[in-house]
């Protein structure tokens, strides 16, 4: 069961970025967009723990630390990577950034001791290398990456991290995930909220808003799923699945806006099949 829920979050997750992707295409306003992914998102939770009534949990300390922390990851990560791209090339910046994954394998497996068997491995293995292969892109031989760049991704790597990695945490204190990420969501609106005021295109002001708002919907659906398989199986397995929704935008630009891959990024959906059903094995 947690394996099904686990692809389910990487690909509700992976709507979220193809969302994304339609309003990059369709011109929408970045900043605007980012605030209505927050608000729906933020939504979506609150309404998730005032129905399965854990919204109490609000007066629990511990929960707006793991809130601030979280949202920090997601907030901070997302800027961090959007920094990124100004010093360096975006097909090296998103596979790398993504690799926050093997920490996360890395705390199940050594600190809580989830048990990998060979097959495992050899699945996780597969996965993340689909994860670096899908966002391949050849550069042209003039392009320098700068040396913040280097500084801004493993800051962003980092600050994922406390996202991905700090559900499970929380899991394992007995804390639900959903109003730890309702905080977390709705610091993350308001860091973003700050920029807004540079939004003066209504068209892109309309187009960001809407899309935004259907992103945030998704992201609160693929991260609410992801929390669960955290909590019913193995971090170390569940990570490196969640890590592959951006197979899903890949995927939605094929099919809908034509774009199209090169063998190094159809080795990926290949591996990426492998490795889900050596886990599945």
């Amino acid at each position: 069961m947690w394996l099904a829920t686990a692809v389910g979050s990487a690909v509700l997750f992976g709507l979220a970025g193809w969302w994304m992707k339609v309003s990059q295409m369709h011109r929408g306003h970045v900043s605007v967009m980012l605030i209505g992914l927050y608000v729906s998102g933020t939504a979506g939770f609150g309404i998730h723990a005032a129905i399965e009534g854990t919204i109490d949990q609000l007066s629990d300390y511990r929960v707006w630390i793991a809130g601030i922390i979280i949202g920090a990851g997601s907030s901070l990560g997302n800027a961090l990577f959007m920094k990124a791209l100004d010093y360096g090339p975006a097909s090296l910046t998103s596979p790398l950034t993504n690799m926050n994954i093997v920490l996360v394998v890395a705390l199940g497996t050594l600190y809580y001791g989830e048990s990998l068997r060979a097959t495992e491995s050899l699945g996780i293995l597969l996965l993340l290398v689909a994860v670096v292969l899908i966002s391949y892109k050849k550069q042209s031989q003039s392009t320098a990456i700068q040396s913040r760049w280097y500084l801004y991704v493993i800051a962003a790597v980092l600050f994922f991290t406390f996202r991905n990695g700090g559900l499970k945490i929380t899991e394992e204190l007995g804390l639900s995930s959903a109003p730890i990420l309702f905080i977390g969501y709705a610091l993350s609106l308001i860091w973003f909220a700050f920029p807004i005021r540079k939004a003066t295109d209504r068209a892109a002001f309309r187009t960001g808003l809407k899309l935004g708002l259907l992103a945030g919907l998704f992201s609160y659906g693929g991260l609410q799923l992801y929390a669960v398989a955290l909590a019913t199986g193995p971090a170390n397995l569940a990570a490196p699945i969640f890590a592959t929704n951006s197979l899903v935008v890949a995927a939605g630009s094929i099919l809908i806006y034509k774009e199209r891959l090169n063998r190094v990024q159809w080795a990926a959906f290949l591996l990426t099949i492998a490795g889900l059903i050596i886990i599945r094995i």
